[in-house]
């Protein structure tokens, strides 16, 4: 099988990796590298191509889709220290009532 042949991925493989480039070219990637880009996190997520059918292919979890904690961090941080501080001592006196009342 030559390198680059699509022949053993899956039509719903196919599909998402044409969402994926297609979201790349819409933030400016160059329709090309928006491609390879797509095809490395289907592989990623998917271990590869893999045909339908009983027994065939394994779960993985989808972990290029797991990176929104990573941007919610980024978004915590760039709060001013007060307002993250004041957010932690009422977490800190609702964790204490509920331990409390439970």
């Amino acid at each position: 099988m030559p390198r680059g042949d699509k022949s053993k991925y899956t039509d719903k493989q196919k599909r998402k990796a044409e969402h994926i480039a297609e979201s790349y070219e819409e933030r400016g990637v160059e329709p090309e590298e928006a491609k390879e880009r797509a095809w490395a996190t289907v592989n990623k997520d998917d271990g590869g191509g893999n045909k339908s059918g009983s027994g065939r292919g394994t779960h993985t979890g989808n972990p290029a889709a797991k990176k929104g904690g990573k941007k919610g961090g980024e978004a915590a941080a760039a709060r001013p220290a007060g307002e993250r501080s004041k957010s932690a001592q009422k977490a800190a006196e609702t964790r204490k009532q509920n331990q409390a009342g439970g």
